[in-house]
């Protein structure tokens, strides 16, 4: 009787390959990690969300709002600066102080780096997400100091939760949405950054709101969306945000949260979102060539929590910086150095199921 024993050699061997390249590519990508670290240990309010970041000529700058709870009245936009390898303490720089009577909540700060000109920090303000408006403050010293903010028109409510996107021809289109009247999407554009607007709607097909904007080397433009629908939602324009088609669901699970997602200068996609269709945990990062085929890259986190609302922007440095909500506690940033990434060994993810 022949032995058996080659067999379980090969299994063995098999095996271990396996382990082996696992642990290279999970090393890999850990290792693609150059810093993880708070914005900040203490602060003057309990509770925190909707992080966004900008790089300044002087550096990186954060914002979010903080306050008792999200929809108390003393919700403020807070900033932090990184100097010298350091946050600065959070500075309170636009509160819904109406008069001295009556005060709103702040809501979704989006900061945005004008080329050249002053860094623009759009948010809201309102009783609730359904009555809110858009207001816009801008720095010309990049966030020291703050002009009076400003109302924007009526029916522009800036970006909603992730940054502009300026594209070739000069516009900036803001991604948008509403929630007064079901979630629907809308991109906000401007040619002269916010001193006139055009607003182009995208056709009502499901509850969709907070797209980020993608670009690709053909000029198209594509969003990813959050929904109702357990699941991210996409829609794809030809003609620099002028029209939009219909929107469609991916295979990416969502959780009814926010996400980001960027375009590097190299022309990777970066997606920082809930692998998941229910809770806030785990967060991860994927990125695609194509926009349409994601494959895995990290999980930031997978403990239980919430750890949700991300943003993600490429710096001058070349690295990609996340934020987003720690357990509404904290907001944690996160540096990676993509230019380091092995994309052929990563995995792809099928059918919306994140590999192991």
């Amino acid at each position: 009787m022949q032995s058996k024993k080659p067999y379980s050699n090969l299994l063995f061997t098999l095996l271990a390959l396996f382990l082996t390249y696992s642990y290279q590519v999970c090393s890999q990508n850990s290792q693609l990690v150059t810093t993880e670290e708070f914005i900040y240990d203490t602060a003057p309010f309990p509770s925190c969300h909707a992080s966004t970041m900008a790089d300044t000529p002087e550096g990186l700058i954060a914002a979010w709002f903080g306050g008792t709870h999200e929809n108390n009245p003393d919700v403020e936009i807070w900033t932090s600066r990184k100097i010298n390898g350091k946050w600065t303490p959070p500075v309170a720089v636009a509160n819904g102080i109406q008069h001295k009577n009556k005060r709103y909540p702040t809501w979704n700060p989006v900061l945005y780096q004008v080329p050249g000109g002053p860094l623009m920090l759009f948010y809201k303000v309102g009783i609730d997400v359904p009555r809110w408006w858009g207001m816009v403050t801008v720095s010309h010293d990049h966030g020291k100091t703050w002009s009076a903010p400003t109302r924007l028109p009526e029916d522009i409510y800036g970006p909603i939760k992730n940054k502009p996107v300026l594209l070739k021809n000069g516009t900036l289109i803001c991604p948008s949405s509403t929630e007064d009247n079901g979630w629907r999407l809308q991109m906000e554009l401007t040619t002269d950054f916010g001193k006139t607007w055009e607003v182009v709607k995208l056709k009502y097909r499901f509850n969709v709101i907070q797209a980020s904007v993608l670009t690709h080397a053909d000029g198209s433009l594509q969003v990813l969306c959050r929904t109702r629908e357990s699941n991210l939602a996409e829609s794809w324009s030809y003609d620099n945000g002028k029209t939009w088609t219909d929107l469609q669901l991916t295979s990416l699970p969502n959780p009814n949260s926010g996400t980001d997602a960027v375009t590097l200068k190299d022309g990777t996609h970066v997606l920082i979102y809930n692998h998941t269709k229910s809770g806030r945990s785990p967060l991860n990062v994927a990125v695609s060539k194509d926009g349409k085929t994601w494959k895995a890259l990290h999980t930031l986190e997978s403990n239980p929590g919430e750890y949700s609302y991300p943003a993600v922007i490429e710096s001058n440095d070349g690295k990609t910086y996340f934020t987003y909500t720690w357990k509404r506690q904290k907001i944690k940033h996160v540096v990676m150095d993509l230019n380091k990434m092995d994309y052929s060994k990563l995995k792809t993810i099928e059918n919306g199921v994140w590999p192991n």
